[in-house]
């Protein structure tokens, strides 16, 4: 059914390492190790160990898993006024002459750090104040350094290159969904045989499932990973006034993208009741059995999953006399494997052998990871609520933090997959623009296809046609 939302290397699973080592035991600096990993720590000793000095650069596990989790205590550019504050401090760049030699050793690290901040957390710096901070630091260590400016030049352009591109990209799907919903409200008020269908756009299963890939990988590459944790933030119980990010839920991109799964899904459904005839109904099932098994084999899991929850709404799994006309073999298979029984064991199973080849694999056909979102979604709530983000002596649970890095890690780094196939834009504007059925106009739909077996159905029937097209 339709969902509701309840430096490369860093990324990948075997270059992102879950476990920050240390030679000791115990406490280093108000951190806390246990077995060599670091577990817990005050927020004050986090953001300590984030900082970069003349001799020390934090582990980009370490980084990545900080910048992610510490919006659930402090809001990014508060993050960046202290740790700016403290190097300042530490490396005494307001002293009247500064100490070149030292600050020629700290430079590269503050600006390498700041470079992995722009580039994984860009939406940060949608903000005036973070390249406020950015750009103070870096004017602190310049006049030591020529290279220096040319470096923030290209920082800053790489940043602003970055988020034009994201922005432009989030307006197509705010342009898109505004056409949508404007169907969508013609559509309720009379739902008439629609002239174009699914079949004369895109007769071929493989080329849909390429085409529906492009979709997916180009809503995924706006999704933010902090959007994983903001889309969970609660007050900070240290915090008493307020709850960060307050002002506005930064979600909106992975919301987007639940939105893009439910119209799939009722696109899906659509096509299926729209055909008068039952022989062509069950020409489309059975081609959307072939596009599912197609996504299936490319790893497309999110739009098998879709097109699996359209055929299984109830206006269309009810179609009695259309179903006996499919060959649905290959229909079970494909329910098989996506089964929520165990914990979607067999969908699970299936997306760590798309992982594992995609680890290997020499091409970017063979790199595609599209997990089933909303699982994906669930299983970092489940995370979140399972495990306190502080533990009772205040300090924050950064073994909790870790899992969360590891299980977001993995999925930025499927999300920068590019699409190996040709785009075909007549399919993709037709798959983002098509007019769809609400609810109701595909249960009235369906009993207009197969008459209504029971008196609810009648009685339903009869109510849709008076509602929707005004007959009794």
């Amino acid at each position: 059914m339709p969902q509701t939302l309840s430096s490369t290397s860093m990324f990948t699973p075997c270059g992102f390492s879950p476990h920050l080592h240390t030679s000791k035991e115990g406490e280093q600096g108000g951190l806390i190790f246990q077995d060599g990993n670091l577990t817990s720590a005050s927020l004050d000793a986090l953001i300590q160990h984030l900082i970069p000095t003349t001799d020390y650069y934090p582990e980009k596990a370490y980084i990545f898993t900080f910048l992610l989790s510490s919006r659930l205590f402090i809001e990014p550019h508060e993050l960046l006024s202290r740790v700016c504050h403290k190097c300042i401090e530490q490396q005494r760049l307001d002293d009247p002459v500064l100490d070149k030699a030292r600050i020629r050793k700290f430079g590269p690290k503050i600006l390498q750090l700041l470079t992995e901040w722009t580039e994984t957390f860009p939406y940060d710096f949608q903000e005036e104040r973070m390249i406020g901070h950015l750009k103070d630091m870096i004017h602190r260590i310049a006049p030591c350094d020529e290279a220096y400016w040319k470096k923030m030049n290209q920082l800053l352009q790489a940043l602003n290159q970055k988020l034009a591109t994201l922005s432009h990209g989030q307006e197509g799907i705010l342009k898109i969904s505004t056409a949508v919903s404007d169907k969508l409200v013609a559509f309720k008020t009379k739902p008439p045989s629609i002239q174009r269908e699914i079949l004369s756009v895109c007769s071929d299963p493989y080329t849909l499932a390429q085409q529906l890939t492009h979709v997916e990988l180009e809503r995924l590459s706006h999704i933010g990973p902090e959007e994983f944790v903001q889309a969970f933030v609660h007050k900070d119980p240290l915090d008493g006034t307020k709850t960060c990010f307050s002002e506005q839920k930064k979600t909106s991109n992975l919301e987007a993208y639940v939105k893009w799964f439910n119209r799939l899904c009722y696109l899906v459904a659509t096509e299926i009741c729209m055909p008068a005839k039952k022989k062509q109904r069950a020409q489309v099932i059975e081609f959307f059995i072939d596009v599912a098994r197609e996504c299936f084999n490319i790893g497309n899991f999110n739009s098998l999953m879709a097109i699996i929850s359209g055929m299984n709404m109830s206006p269309v799994s009810r179609l009695k006399k259309t179903w006996s006309k499919v060959k649905t073999a290959k229909f079970f298979i494909l329910e098989h494997q996506m089964d929520p029984t165990g914990n979607f064991y067999n969908y699970r199973t299936a997306l760590r052998g798309a992982a594992h080849r995609s680890l290997t694999a020499h091409s970017n056909r063979e790199k595609i990871v599209i997990p089933f979102f909303s699982l994906l979604i669930k299983d970092i709530y489940f995370l979140n609520e399972g495990c306190a983000n502080r533990l009772p002596n205040g300090h924050v649970n950064f073994e909790k933090f870790l899992e969360l890095a590891k299980q977001v890690g993995e999925f930025i780094t499927w999300k920068q997959v590019e699409c190996p196939f040709e785009q075909d834009p007549n399919i993709i504007h037709y798959l983002h623009t098509a007019p769809i059925f609400t609810e109701d106009g595909l249960y009235l739909a369906s009993y207009e296809s197969e008459s209504p077996e029971n008196q609810t159905e009648k009685d339903r029937w009869k109510s849709l046609r008076s509602t929707i097209l005004g007959k009794t």
